[in-house]
């Protein structure tokens, strides 16, 4: 599977660096060399392929949110401007999602994976149906739910997605699919199990040990 390629576009050094790095700890990500102004963003975008752009607002020469606008790619904004209008621009301008800086690294890194998974969504198939289309967007916005912070809510939203179709499924292989630890999987799994969004069934293997296996109710 090909690496999905981001460009940070920030114009402090450290800042820009520590996306960077936060970015190519999520397995199928890559970050190109960061840059610091519009024009430069605007050059690299030009000359290499990037599937992903991590902007910030404020930009020596110019608004990050004027080459969001003006580029076809898809963009996260990673600012710490906070006041409504600024976000309502971003979302007009097409942001997929809007980091208030600052913000923790698994944040980011949640984000990063659902995009992901949400453009597996719309490459499943040339043609979606509306049930495609929704599921993609609500795996893209699963942070919002319930008052729940968003990496929270991000990574319950995750598990249940793993549990969408009829097949049982384990701890150990959801925690492969959604990139957390075994022990998290099993903490979100036996709350959906506990909340009645989930089944749990026993099922021995031939070592004898029992197995909880779950399924979406």
């Amino acid at each position: 599977m090909t690496d999905l390629i981001v460009l940070v576009v920030d114009d402090d050094f450290h800042v820009a660096d520590l996306h960077r790095r936060q970015v190519d700890q999520v397995p199928g990500f890559r970050a190109l060399d960061p840059v610091g102004t519009v024009a430069l963003a605007r050059q690299a975008l030009a000359t290499t392929p990037v599937d992903l752009v991590l902007v910030d607002v404020y930009l020596p020469d110019g608004s990050g949110l004027d080459l969001l606008r003006a580029v076809d790619t898809d963009a996260f904004v990673l600012s710490a401007a906070s006041d409504s209008g600024t976000v309502r621009r971003a979302m007009r301008h097409g942001a997929l999602a809007y980091l208030i800086k600052p913000f923790d690294s698994g944040v980011l890194a949640e984000r990063l994976r659902a995009y992901a998974r949400s453009r597996n969504v719309l490459d499943e198939r040339a043609t979606l149906d509306q049930e495609a289309v929704e599921r993609a967007f609500r795996i893209l916005h699963a942070g919002d739910s319930g008052g729940a912070s968003p990496s929270r809510a991000a990574t319950a939203a995750l598990v249940l997605e793993q549990l969408s179709g009829s097949e049982e499924r384990s701890a150990a292989e959801v925690a492969a699919a959604i990139g957390v630890s075994r022990a998290t999987a099993q903490r979100y799994l036996a709350q959906l199990a506990a909340d009645g969004s989930a089944t749990m069934q026993l099922r021995y293997g031939a070592a004898g040990r029992p197995e909880h296996r779950y399924t979406r109710r």
